[in-house]
């Protein structure tokens, strides 16, 4: 009998632990580029983007460091936003490293014969025959015990909103249109990823024009919890509608940019207007002309670039991780940095004047 109790014990307490598993995203420092890993409570990985191409395969190394790092031995799922070359780049290098099993993109490039992207094109189609799946709007990422509705794909958007979306966007009166943008860019992967309280968003380096689609007349996706920055940062402008930035409401963003790419002017200056805003981190400290709109160092992962020409720094990545309460933890690797957050709905209005420089 005693026997019995203790194994029961036992196997009560195994299944207290597989249950507190927390979600795990990391940001892995590719220089520019995009490389967001995601490992559910379940154990599966879906990682997005992989980096640059480079002759020292630099940011396929770095992506595998971090599968390490997060105890994986193969990659479930590698969701390529669109074929710009510091999204799919790194894709054959780090299918020689590490297993990937599925591949998930938007489709045929538009950029195919494009002087610099076409080659990245070129070299990611023979490694994912036979095992590549192509997105559209409405459709739902197979990762247990999430929820992952893709909302944007090859230039379309979900049409209807998400379930507790949909309210009119007092941010569309009168706001800036743009032409559409006819690049890889418009045709961006974007995904909401929904545990428990939590959400988090990231399209790619989505459009203007796509941004207005989901956001106006309508709030197509709601509030989210926690946004990666569209385009780096919402890079030159071409990104970042601030009717669609304003009416997510997001709780932190984390801004994956490089030391001289993304988190311009204009976006610094909607981020810090967005309604209810904890915090901002970044992948890298601008030394640019934004200079001046960096956060905290404790909030930055990276102080100085490492260009492909000279040898690397030491790798630095941003971590989230969350439980199933909505309480989530941001790391900086570089620090030991941490600070805790707790999803909720409720948004409350930013003072006048909030900003997080240093």
């Amino acid at each position: 009998m005693q026997k019995f109790i203790l194994v029961a014990f036992l196997i009560c307490g195994m299944s207290l632990t597989a249950q507190a598993r927390n979600l795990d995203i990391y940001w892995t420092d590719v220089e520019g580029g995009a490389a967001t890993l995601i490992v559910t409570p379940e154990g599966q990985s879906l990682l997005v983007d992989t980096g640059w191409a480079s002759a020292d395969d630099r940011d396929a190394k770095r992506i595998f460091q971090t599968t390490q790092k997060a105890g994986l031995k193969k990659i479930d799922y590698l969701l390529i936003t669109h074929y710009h070359g510091d999204h799919v780049g790194g894709v054959p290098a780090l299918a020689k490293l590490i297993p990937i099993e599925h591949f998930l993109d938007h489709g045929e490039s538009v950029e195919a014969q494009h002087p610099r992207w076409g080659k990245d094109w070129a070299a990611y189609q023979p490694v994912v025959a036979g095992k590549r799946t192509i997105l559209k709007p409405g459709d739902k990422l197979p990762l247990k015990g999430l929820d992952v509705v893709v909302v944007s794909a090859n230039a379309q958007v979900i049409a209807m909103p998400l379930k507790g979306a949909g309210a009119a966007n007092p941010y569309c009166e009168g706001a800036q249109q743009k032409p559409p943008d006819k690049t890889e860019n418009q045709r961006s992967v974007g995904f909401l990823l929904t545990y428990g309280k939590f959400k988090f968003l990231d399209l790619g380096d989505l459009t203007w024009d796509m941004e207005m689609q989901l956001a106006c007349p309508v709030n197509k996706i709601g509030t989210v919890t926690l946004f990666q920055a569209t385009h780096h940062g919402f890079t030159n402008d071409y990104s970042g509608a601030p009717a669609q930035v304003l009416a997510l409401k997001p709780q932190v963003v984390v801004v994956n940019n490089d030391a001289n790419k993304g988190w311009h002017n204009a976006a610094w200056e909607t981020v810090a207007k967005i309604q209810g805003l904890e915090d901002v981190w970044q992948m890298h400290r601008a030394i640019g002309p934004d200079r001046d709109h960096n956060v905290a160092p404790e909030q930055i992962a990276n102080l100085e670039p490492s260009p492909l020409s000279l040898p690397p720094l030491p790798l630095h990545r941003l971590m989230a991780s969350v439980s199933s309460d909505g309480k989530f933890t941001l790391t900086n690797e570089r620090t030991g940095f941490s600070k805790t957050y707790h999803a909720t709905d409720a948004r409350v209005a930013a003072p006048a004047g909030h900003d997080h420089k240093n």
